[in-house]
């Protein structure tokens, strides 16, 4: 059960939850809120009211709206890089591999709670402990996706990263994009058509040690 759905579970006034519980419930109404209407115009008022809970209540979980704030950005930044590392151990066919990271950034973008907004498209990238987060995954993502071009090919860490840092890249901005505009291509052949692209430059570099794939 996703954040979000916990909230709507758990909305109504006068429930008594576990502690756990509580605080997923108030990252969900979080979430909500801060997809909605961005940082700086969400109030703890709001996101009580959205939880069905008294303000001391979500005060009592976080003592202030950035740490709510960080608290929810941990939480899908975490989400991300698992995704990521997923996909690549998903296989060990290159090709495959390709598109299944490709894929994981748009399943990324395509959740239905928005978080991604929260990660890609913050309006508090100025507060250095959000960009810390940000850029943080960021690295994370490319540095799991470096070590596989690493192997593979042989080349020096720092080309590699240059290398992983595009794709990862390229990913995430192709996928927004693809939801933003609203197009009518499906996710399943817009996948395959930015693959198909990544893997005309990557398959460029051969396989160290002439290892096929």
């Amino acid at each position: 059960m996703t954040a979000i759905e916990q909230t709507e579970a758990a909305r109504p006034r006068g429930t008594r939850l576990p502690r756990r519980a509580r605080r997923n419930q108030l990252l969900g109404a979080a979430q909500e809120v801060f997809v909605a209407q961005g940082y700086h115009a969400a109030a703890m008022d709001d996101i009580a009211e959205r939880a069905g809970v008294s303000k001391p209540v979500l005060y009592q979980h976080f003592p202030g709206k950035l740490d709510l704030y960080l608290a929810l950005l941990d939480q899908h930044c975490e989400s991300l890089l698992q995704s990521v590392r997923t996909a690549l151990a998903s296989t060990t066919d290159n090709k495959l591999r390709v598109a299944a990271t490709m894929d994981a950034y748009f399943a990324y973008v395509e959740d239905e709670g928005g978080a991604f907004r929260l990660v890609f498209e913050s309006d508090l990238t100025n507060e250095a402990a959000v960009r810390e987060r940000v850029d943080r995954v960021t690295l994370q993502c490319a540095e799991a996706i470096c070590e596989v071009i690493a192997e593979d090919t042989g080349l020096p860490r720092d080309e590699a990263m240059l290398l992983a840092v595009g794709l990862g890249g390229y990913s995430q901005v192709v996928a927004r994009y693809w939801l933003a505009s609203s197009s009518t291509v499906p996710r399943e052949k817009a996948v395959q058509l930015i693959t198909s692209l990544a893997w005309r430059g990557i398959a460029g570099f051969p396989l160290h040690a002439a290892e096929g794939h």
